[in-house]
């Protein structure tokens, strides 16, 4: 099965600690058990969150947790430790068929918790009491969609530009993507060829040992096909070239794909989402707007040892 949305999580971690009343159970523990008890595949549970730094069951059993402590459902026991409490069982006993966060908004201890963060987090709190996700995936479906809307608005942009001006913003981002030197060097090589299906040259490094040959397509819906490849292919070939790139704000037909793949020559092509992602991820044509820093608690710090 996929792996279950925190709520989902509670319960079972729940029962987990009932059965540990005189022994605390670990984290670490906890994860495995439940994994295996939902029944997960490897690449069930070693699937990541998008940020890529922390396995998403394992985000989840920790979110569960957290949220069955705040409640007063489960106690801390020490370093990476907990146990059911007096009112844990109290809820078990009652034979629940789910523990979410509605269950847990019966308890003052978890409405004063809420409360404590309605100026900093209300929204999410909103989002995880409906939805399926942890805070923290709440954050990062929010971040994929702004970013998402902000690449639809460049490559908006882009298309209509002037060519002029879409030569010169491809050659910036290779600048600064770390091909070409310095602007000025790049941009003289860009541009002055126009020779059988190449708009320009670039260096592919500071010393120029290696060059890298570039076409530019600013179209609107027209989609790149086999064809325009095939010819690019050829000038590269006619230069002695074996690196290309082929930058398009439109998109790339199948075929055309397919056969870029199965040159003997390198052409690595990159469509106008592609170009926008890029684009956003070194800085060009965009500014920051706010930064969001995310913290949570340094377990070494609070060890007393």
């Amino acid at each position: 099965m996929a792996v279950p949305d925190f709520q989902t999580c509670m319960l079972p971690l729940l029962r987990l600690a009932q059965g540990r009343v005189d022994s605390p159970v670990s984290i670490r523990e906890a994860v495995e058990k439940l994994a295996d008890q939902f029944q997960l595949t490897p690449e069930d549970r070693a699937e990541l969150l998008d940020s890529g730094k922390q396995r998403r069951f394992d985000n989840r059993i920790n979110w569960a947790g957290s949220h069955l402590r705040k409640a007063g459902l489960l106690e801390s026991a020490g370093r990476g430790l907990f146990r059911i409490t007096e009112r844990g069982l109290a809820v078990l006993a009652r034979k629940p068929e789910r523990v979410d966060l509605r269950l847990l908004n019966e308890f003052p201890e978890f409405q004063e918790f809420r409360q404590r963060k309605e100026s900093t987090q209300d929204c999410i709190e909103k989002l995880t009491e409906t939805a399926t996700t942890t805070p923290e995936e709440a954050l990062e479906a929010a971040y994929k969609e702004l970013r998402a809307a902000l690449a639809s608005d460049i490559l908006e942009k882009l298309k209509a530009c002037s060519p002029g001006f879409f030569e010169r913003t491809v050659v910036q981002l290779l600048v600064q993507m770390g091909y070409g030197g310095s602007f000025a060097d790049a941009a003289k090589a860009v541009g002055g060829s126009g020779d059988g299906g190449i708009d320009g040259v670039i260096k592919q490094d500071r010393l120029g040992l290696d060059a890298v040959y570039l076409q530019a397509k600013r179209w609107g819906d027209n989609t790149v096909g086999r064809r325009e490849i095939q010819q690019f292919a050829g000038a590269l070939q006619g230069q002695k070239a074996n690196k290309g790139v082929f930058i398009t704000t439109s998109t790339f037909t199948r075929e055309a794909v397919e056969f870029a793949r199965h040159l003997s020559i390198k052409i690595v092509l990159i469509d106008g989402y592609q170009l926008s992602e890029l684009m956003i991820d070194y800085g060009l044509g965009v500014s920051e707007a706010a930064s969001y820093s995310v913290k949570r608690i340094d377990s070494d710090y609070f060890a007393e040892e």
